[in-house]
């Protein structure tokens, strides 16, 4: 037992390197955003009994809303009848009228 090296040998004893924190965080996005949120809102829109093919969708983005047709979805962007892609990341709201 007496061959085992000294692990502690080195270590100061008054280590302060707590003092300084950096956050990250999500600066630049809204408080009121939840993706989580956007997304069930999505899934929800074409779970619905009465979307068939399309669902008519007003969108709420950054500066602006936008009433839609939406007929299809991947992982990261809704496909209107148009043939338009939105950006799934882009959405701040998205409900059905």
């Amino acid at each position: 037992m007496k061959d085992l090296p000294r692990v502690y040998a080195g270590v100061v004893k008054d280590v302060h390197n707590t003092q300084e924190v950096f956050y990250g965080g999500n600066r630049g996005i809204n408080k009121g955003y939840d993706h989580l949120t956007i997304i069930k809102k999505i899934n929800n829109i074409f779970k619905d009994s009465s979307h068939v093919y399309k669902s008519r969708v007003r969108i709420t983005f950054n500066d602006h809303e936008e009433e839609k047709v939406i007929v299809g979805r991947n992982s990261t962007n809704l496909i209107t009848i148009n043939g338009e892609l939105i950006k799934i990341i882009d959405i701040l709201d998205i409900e059905r009228i």
